[in-house]
């Protein structure tokens, strides 16, 4: 058994979300487009007697470390699935910004399912265990662009197209998923919200064309107006961050963090000081995509 294994994991941009009917188990169905971005966590595992996790960096004093943890709930899936105790300490440096809407905790649970497999010496359908856990845990395993369908779990990747350049507005305040959905449900039943955004074909086919200009033109997110709703400064963000020149912008998931696609590195470089001038983020993170998924780097 080696002394610890290291996985890095990317967060992830929604470039398109579409939001449909709440089903029988609960969850909505989804038609998404996933976008890994090079920001990411670093997750350790290492032999242990028994199961601990802990976590350092942003948003640490934030998270749980018991089950409330999805990483101990993906270590305690993984160990029963092949038939081992899940003796292990998780060590968690977070990058990604909690309740964000980057998958900051779905990154951390496949980062922990793929350095407890590698550090157990055990094979098991990493991916089917990671649609077990949530909805954006497979695609933390995948990595590149991908369109998300069911509940997001089902995954069909997108050819590799050129590196895309963001800036990723973070915000010093969270928002629930679950609330953000309430939230659309509720303005749905008395038409406060727009209908229901299309399939993601114009997107797709900008991202064939390796045209930034016209993948800003395109991103969508059903659940933007709920954010906005939700926290109504963040519409200042997301002007300013298109006036300072991002050829598009996008609330990420439930957000709040507002991701601006710039049509270059000196474009995302002068979007995120403008941002950081008016004081509009917490952070302005300058960034990539597509991302490789998790990787285990030693």
């Amino acid at each position: 058994m080696p002394d610890g294994v290291r996985v890095r994991v990317p967060a992830k941009v929604n470039l398109r979300l579409g939001v449909g009917p709440r089903r029988a188990d609960g969850f909505h169905e989804l038609v998404t487009v996933f976008h890994a971005v090079a920001l990411v966590d670093e997750v350790v595992a290492s032999p242990a007697e028994g199961l601990s996790v802990s976590i350092t960096g942003v948003g640490a004093g934030d998270l749980p470390t018991d089950r409330g943890n999805i990483a101990v709930r993906a270590a305690e899936l993984l160990a029963r699935t092949v038939g081992v105790e899940p003796n292990v300490r998780i060590a968690v440096r977070k990058a990604i910004p909690v309740a964000g809407g980057l998958a900051g905790g779905s990154a951390d649970a496949a980062g922990t399912l793929l350095a407890c497999a590698r550090l157990w010496d055990v094979e098991a359908d990493l991916s089917a265990l990671a649609a077990e856990l949530g909805s954006d845990v497979a695609f933390a395993l995948v990595g590149g662009t991908a369109v998300g369908t069911g509940r997001g779990e089902v995954l069909a990747p997108v050819p590799p197209h050129p590196t895309l350049h963001w800036v990723l507005a973070t915000a010093s305040f969270g928002i629930s998923t679950s609330a953000a959905y309430a939230e659309l449900d509720k303005l749905r039943e008395v038409r406060a919200v727009p209908e229901p955004i299309g399939p993601p074909d114009a997107l797709l086919a900008a991202l064939a064309a390796s045209d930034p200009v016209a993948v800003g033109l395109v991103l969508a997110n059903d659940l933007q107006p709920v954010a906005f709703a939700l926290r109504p400064e963040l519409r200042r963000t997301y002007d300013l961050g298109l006036d300072a020149g991002a050829v598009g912008a996008v609330v990420s998931g439930s957000g709040p963090t507002c991701a601006f696609l710039c049509a270059s590195a000196d474009d995302a470089e002068h979007v995120a000081a403008v941002l950081t001038v008016e004081d509009a983020c917490r952070d302005a993170i300058v960034t990539t995509g597509a991302a490789p998924g998790a990787a285990v780097v030693d």
